[in-house]
């Protein structure tokens, strides 16, 4: 039997130069070019053309259909590996002269490199990725559209109990506060501040007399207000009330009661554009809000006795390590410097805070894998490019928010905002996962 066999093997290998000088490159054309098959890719309907050829195609047509029957294939065609090592086996010196000219023609490698930049760009909307990660993207739209669902409710309820914005005591006239709000004045200020809610309590101070009250007077009885630390944190809340005639804001719910558009400008801009974000603040908003968000997340030095509401702003210009440090962070890890600002409200707003920070982190990771992107395709020189027309793009939709502004509903704007509080890091969750799959397909 082994003489048998070895004797088979013998004859067909003397059998196999007789078959392949029976084979002729005309069975091997491309049918685009009519010159042998390079690089053959396959499409779904069974026909093969050059990979350079298939490439030119779809640049100029901008179609994903084949270019023989016209009809559309699926994914992103790869290329036919058997007939490939079949066809540069059985003609390598034709294959090689092809490969030179292909090499030599600057609108062929052009047009191969968009080809594939389109490719890397469908890899995660190919169907066997979703068999081979059956946990896909519909596990997140469910949750989302439950979400939403419970937001609008809860919205709809909000509003048609007339529990408006406008009862919150930064829209209220400080002389027309009663006592109970008063108290809640004094309790915001933080919770050194509960230790003398008795004397306010005694004397039923309400806002008219509150007016009136000077820094002597906390000293003596009812008040008696001992620690100058506590009298100068009061005084100075006291003289911003009577300079506003309001309270002033003094988190996150009463800033975007005072300020509803600015509030969602800044929600959707420093997640969109962090850098240019800050740098509107620091050109047109310096000392409302660029000066105290810089001394949150770079200050020189913190309190360890005082709660985050009860932290005066330093409105003094930032030094030079203060500038240092924003600038590092600015250019490298700008959604950290989001991140530590709300890591500093964590004790006035303990879930929304969060939700802050977590998100802040997937932008950031999200930020990573787009400069991945461009460093593994040699996009790098196209930054500066991509950056000015990102830049058109942000200015024109920001002025055509602020023309459109104006005739948004309240309701429609309030949706928009906790949208994008509390859903867009179960969006950006969902981002994340796809561009850990698309690495991992790229790797296979």
């Amino acid at each position: 039997e082994g003489e048998t066999l070895q004797g088979e093997t013998e004859r067909a290998k003397d059998e196999t130069p007789e078959i392949s000088q029976q084979v002729s490159v005309s069975e091997f054309l491309c049918h685009c070019c009519y010159d042998i098959l390079v690089n053959p890719t396959t499409l779904n309907c069974g026909h093969s053309f050059c990979r350079h050829c298939l490439a030119l195609w779809w640049v100029s047509s901008k179609k994903n259909e084949c270019p023989e029957c016209r009809e559309k294939w699926e994914g992103f065609p790869k290329v036919n590996i058997l007939l490939r090592d079949v066809i540069e086996k059985l003609f390598s010196d034709a294959i090689e002269r092809r490969k030179e000219d292909i090499q030599q023609n600057s609108d062929v490698a052009l047009s191969l490199a968009t080809f594939q930049k389109y490719g890397n760009d469908q890899m995660p909307t190919v169907p066997n990725a979703g068999r081979i990660h059956p946990r896909g993207g519909g596990f997140f739209s469910g949750i989302l559209t439950a979400l939403t669902c419970v937001a609008v409710v809860l919205l709809g309820y909000h509003w048609s109990s007339r529990e408006f914005e406008e009862d919150l005591l930064v829209h209220k006239p400080v002389a027309k506060w009663t006592a109970e709000e008063v108290i809640l004045w004094l309790e915001q200020l933080g919770p050194w501040a509960s230790l003398y809610k008795e004397g306010f309590l005694l004397e039923k101070v309400n806002g008219r007399l509150l007016l009136t009250l000077t820094e002597e007077d906390f000293t003596k009885e009812p008040y008696s207000i001992e620690n100058s630390s506590h009298r100068k944190a009061i005084m100075t809340e006291l003289e911003c009330v009577k300079t506003l005639g309001v309270k002033p804001p003094q988190n996150l719910w009463e800033y975007k009661a005072v300020n509803p558009g600015k509030s969602l400008f800044l929600l959707y801009a420093l997640k969109s554009s962090p850098r240019l974000s800050l740098l509107y603040l620091y050109l047109f908003d310096y000392t409302e809000a660029f000066l105290p968000f810089i001394h949150t997340v770079c200050p020189v030095q913190k309190d360890k006795f005082e709660g985050a509401v009860t932290k005066l702003p330093d409105l003094k210009d930032p030094s030079w390590k203060q500038w240092r440090e924003f600038i590092v962070k600015y250019l490298f890890l700008p959604y950290q410097l989001v991140a530590e600002f709300a890591w500093d409200w964590l004790d006035v707003h303990y879930w929304t805070s969060r939700f802050i920070i977590v998100n802040a982190m997937l932008l950031s990771v999200l930020e990573l894998f787009s400069f991945w992107r461009l460093w593994s395709r040699g996009e790098l020189k196209a930054v500066p490019q991509r950056m000015w027309k990102y830049f058109c793009k942000v200015s024109t939709q920001g002025l055509f928010v602020v023309m459109v502004w104006p005739f948004i509903p309240q309701f429609v704007c309030n949706c928009l905002f906790y949208w994008a509080l509390y859903f867009n890091p179960i969006i950006n969750i969902d981002l994340v996962v796809k561009e850990v799959r698309r690495l991992e397909t790229q790797g296979q």
